[in-house]
């Protein structure tokens, strides 16, 4: 099935709140539907963009092309063993129903995930992570159609060129291809992931660690510093944590002796940016309707009103500062449109 919408509103399709159109708007929920759409994309407004649920969107203008939204659904098992089980999933799932339905089953690989918005199409491209697990650890294979000739594809995980929040979908192949399915593999025996930020200390209100419990921690968890996009428009974590090599960490750390970090191997280290923001004095400023959220510096938030350009303007700002003050330079993790 198609759906298309002349002059569409994407105010429901960016988690930023920001009231811009599209000049068409259109919903497939096939891989035969996709790859008709592109046969036939002569015939469509240009350019085209394809969007999860906008929760790593930022539009600056109205989007003079076509947008394209996976209505692709469905969780299938296609194969298990006593050790792990495969799930091949529809891109247009939301991502955190998909967490649920493994804790639910008691699978284990996605739970430090939980509520992490968007689609599982988007996770795959923006290799999504989070409490010390990336979404990279857990897939298997992606299904994607190619724009050009709308023949299928499939990537192993080893061909996707994980890495931080990047993947080849958003580098080398950038705009070349549109996730389908993607296929997980989740373990069936115990395996937890403890050890990031404060999961163990808020683990200690429940009687019992299990793969339930620990969802229920991750959620309180992100409640409590990142504000619900449906009150406050904001698109989650704004900004990458920076990785830097050992040496110059070191010399951060002789100025700020409590640093905060996380070991990436012997020659790198991952700094939290939300630590030099909120150093810099940001956490709670506004800039116009723009803003930096009181509780998790990483965030930043529409006030009520604010345009893409705002946002992108407060953006900028805090990138100086940091820039200034710690010497190192901080990227957005969100993408910007029509900027």
């Amino acid at each position: 099935m198609i759906t298309r919408y002349n002059h569409y509103s994407m105010l429901s399709h960016n988690t930023f709140g920001i009231d811009v159109e599209a000049e068409l708007f259109i919903e497939y929920s096939s891989v035969e539907d996709l790859q008709s759409l592109l046969s036939s994309k002569e015939l469509l407004p240009q350019p085209f963009l394809h969007i999860g649920g906008g929760s790593n969107l930022l539009f600056v203008s109205d989007y003079k092309g076509t947008i394209f939204h996976s209505g692709i659904k469905g969780m299938e098992i296609i194969s298990e063993t006593e050790e792990y089980v495969m799930v091949r999933v529809g891109a247009g799932e939301v991502w955190d129903d998909f967490v649920a339905y493994c804790v639910d089953n008691e699978w284990y690989g996605a739970e430090n995930l939980s509520l992490i918005p968007g689609e599982v199409g988007a996770s795959a491209v923006q290799n999504i992570g989070a409490y010390g697990v990336e979404v990279k650890d857990i897939i298997e294979r992606v299904e994607t159609v190619a724009v050009e000739s709308g023949k299928e594809r499939t990537f192993a995980n080893e061909d996707c060129s994980f890495s931080y929040r990047q993947s080849i979908f958003k580098k080398e192949l950038k705009g070349q291809y549109i996730v389908t399915y993607v296929t997980y593999k989740l373990d069936k025996h115990t395996r937890f992931n403890l050890e990031y930020g404060n999961i163990k200390t808020e683990l200690e209100k429940f009687d019992e660690v299990n793969l339930k419990t620990i969802r229920q921690a991750i959620i309180a968890i992100r409640e409590v510093k990142l504000p619900d996009p449906k009150i406050e428009g904001n698109a989650g974590s704004f900004f990458m944590n920076p990785i830097l090599p050992r040496a110059q960490f070191e010399l951060l750390k002789q100025t700020y002796p409590d640093i905060p970090h996380y070991d990436v191997d012997e020659d790198r280290v991952k700094v939290p940016a939300a630590w030099m923001i909120d150093r810099c004095g940001w956490k709670g400023r506004l800039l116009g309707n723009a803003g930096v959220h009181d509780k998790q510096a990483l965030v930043l938030v529409n006030k009520g009103g604010a345009t893409g350009r705002e946002i992108i303007a407060l953006s900028k700002a805090v990138q100086l500062s940091v820039k200034e003050k710690f010497g190192v330079d901080i990227y957005p993790e969100v993408n910007f449109i029509g900027e």
